[in-house]
């Protein structure tokens, strides 16, 4: 019998003996693997709550995802991609990086794909930054950055927002040392929408050593109607230390695939394809990502509808009394301070989802035209008297 047992006790062939307990009995204080410390005070990424199921309506306004479904020739490619499953994903992304390559008159080889852009996120720390550098971005970020950066041992130097919810760039300059590996911005900045513009960025990396990765990162930057707002591609053309970091999770509605892309200049783009999870892109990913770039007329008219969704729902909470940022991406903000969990408790009494950030504020995604109401309705509650 091999000397095992059964987990009432008799020998059998399938394991060692269980008992009540398992395996918290085997796990003593001190026992088991030796993991990093600072592990301990690194939170874990909060990705917004589902909808709560019943027989009422109710509205996911929490993740920042696009609320259509999957156009039909979007949804056919990643069917007819899903029939290889046997097969391992293309390493390189040929064919999407062909596409994209075109799409954006850049060379193929100053292109990287990654597990959504947060997969970028995290290669471009582990390319740049070592245990004791310092890494730049403003506080509040998009939530992966302190994450990643405490994973590498890096520094996080948070730079406040200003008062009107916007980077402060030039307290973002001051803050580079010889330390300073990387510098992220968010544009639009995720929470609160507002948008950067091209005069400022160059000013901004005009200031910033050669040496010192920036990466723009404007993951909703198809949301953006603002015609001095910066965009990252220009910014890279020009200068080698500029990455320009897009996903198809957002306005292309591929969030559940996880595919993102940064385009870099090539040794930079190289040290990402290093640092990529080896064939982390799956073949459905690849294959529904170039659909939706041969479809991106029909995508992007359904941006429009959400941009003017976004309008109308600011417009209403500005005439209850709101201050809102004038946001240029799928998504609102409104600081509540420590009203924060109490208004996102309401909204999720009334079937609405959204994002609180503790004791600052809370995010609401553009979504169904209903949700917007039903949202409304809560704020009316809440508005400033």
């Amino acid at each position: 019998m091999n000397g095992q047992s059964s987990v009432d006790g008799s020998a059998d062939a399938q394991g060692p003996r269980r008992t009540a307990g398992w395996p918290p009995a085997l796990i003593a204080e001190g026992v088991g693997p030796r993991l990093p410390s600072v592990l301990a005070g690194i939170p874990t990424y909060e990705p917004g709550r589902p909808a709560p199921v019943g027989e009422r309506p109710s509205w996911k306004l929490s993740s920042n995802e696009n609320p259509y479904p999957p156009l039909p020739g979007v949804l056919d490619a990643a069917v007819a991609a899903a029939g290889q499953l046997n097969r391992y994903p293309d390493l390189t992304c040929a064919a999407l990086t062909r596409a994209l390559a075109e799409h954006w008159d850049v060379p193929m080889d100053h292109i990287a794909f990654g597990t959504g852009s947060i997969g970028l996120i995290q290669q471009l720390v582990q390319i740049s930054a070592e245990s004791g550098d310092e890494i730049i971005y403003a506080w509040r970020p998009f939530e992966s950055y302190p994450i990643v950066a405490e994973i590498s041992g890096a520094r996080s130097i948070q730079v406040p927002l200003t008062e009107d919810e916007a980077h402060d760039l030039d307290a973002m300059a001051d803050a580079v040392t010889d330390r300073t590996r990387l510098i992220f911005l968010c544009t639009p900045n995720n929470p609160t929408g507002r948008v950067l513009h091209r005069t400022d960025v160059v000013r901004f990396l005009d200031r910033i050593p050669e040496q010192v990765l920036v990466v723009i990162d404007e993951a909703y930057v198809e949301f953006v109607r603002d015609p001095d707002a910066v965009n990252a591609l220009d910014m890279y053309r020009t200068r080698p230390n500029v990455v320009a970091l897009r996903t198809f999770s957002k306005a292309y509605g591929l969030a559940g695939l996880r595919i993102g892309y940064a385009v870099a200049h090539e040794p930079v783009a190289a040290a990402l394809r290093k640092t990529a999870v080896a064939l982390g892109v799956s073949t459905i990913a690849q294959s529904a990502a170039l659909a939706s770039l041969q479809r991106e007329d029909e995508l992007l008219e359904r941006v429009s509808r959400l941009v003017a969704e976004r309008s109308r729902m600011r417009e209403a909470l500005l005439a209850q009394g709101w201050s809102v940022p004038d946001s240029h991406a799928n998504y609102l903000w409104l600081r509540l301070g420590e009203r924060s969990d109490t208004f996102a408790a309401a909204c999720e009494a009334a079937g609405v989802m959204v994002r609180p950030f503790a004791c600052e504020g809370v995010r609401i995604s553009i979504g169904e035209l209903g949700g917007t109401d039903a949202l409304l309705r809560v704020a009316q509650d809440f508005a400033p008297r």
